[in-house]
């Protein structure tokens, strides 16, 4: 099974350039540039293993400042950013300089962790709903264990903002609408979504 899935890779990478056919003038080259590597390496993750979804994945770019768009839906059969919103990071990873961030996977460290995750369950939690992340890198295998999670947050807008949005204790935090938007989409996935968040 885990050959099918190999050639299923192989064959796609062969018809599919994996450029990013959004056309968005806030997005710089070099940022469309991360997309694509992400999105390779999801692809390949996805189609190894049955139990993610190889046509929806999330992916966070955090060298995009927290009052842009830098959390992106993204449709992996064709290449494209369906939707997109602001998300917060954690309040530890702030450096003191503005744009520039650090990241940890330790307990109590309030940062957020890059790496891939995939999206679990939902809960009740004090948020409301949220989903339970589960980090599939080293960079953040302790995502359960420090209750890192995929949230709404009254205080982060909707609409793109030219100051700094409010910090989370390292999870993905984002707008209530947004998330209702996402919501949708990982209640109506059969399989487990991955979500990317890189630097």
């Amino acid at each position: 099974m885990k050959l099918f899935y190999l050639i299923l890779f192989f064959t796609a990478g062969l018809f599919n350039t994996s450029n990013l056919n959004f056309k968005d003038e806030s997005l710089s080259e070099i940022e469309i540039e991360r997309i694509n590597y992400h999105v390779n390496t999801v692809r390949e993750m996805v189609y190894a293993g049955p139990q993610y979804n190889t046509k929806i994945a999330f992916l966070v770019d955090m060298r995009i400042k927290s009052g842009k768009n830098r959390f992106f839906v993204y449709d992996l059969v064709n290449n494209k950013i369906l939707d997109q919103g602001l998300v917060a990071h954690g309040s530890g990873s702030e450096t003191g300089t503005r744009g520039e961030l650090k990241f940890s996977n330790t307990p109590n460290s309030n940062c957020t962790s890059l790496g891939r995750y995939s999206i679990e369950k939902c809960y009740k939690g004090i948020f409301g709903k949220a989903y339970r992340l589960n980090g599939l890198d080293e960079t953040n295998n302790n995502a359960l264990k420090r209750a890192i999670v995929l949230h709404h947050y009254s205080a982060v807008p909707l609409e793109e903002q030219e100051y700094y949005i409010s910090n989370s204790h390292g999870c993905p935090m984002v707008n209530e609408e947004f998330f209702k938007r996402i919501e949708k989409i990982v209640d109506n996935s059969k399989s487990k979504i991955i979500l990317d968040i890189y630097y």
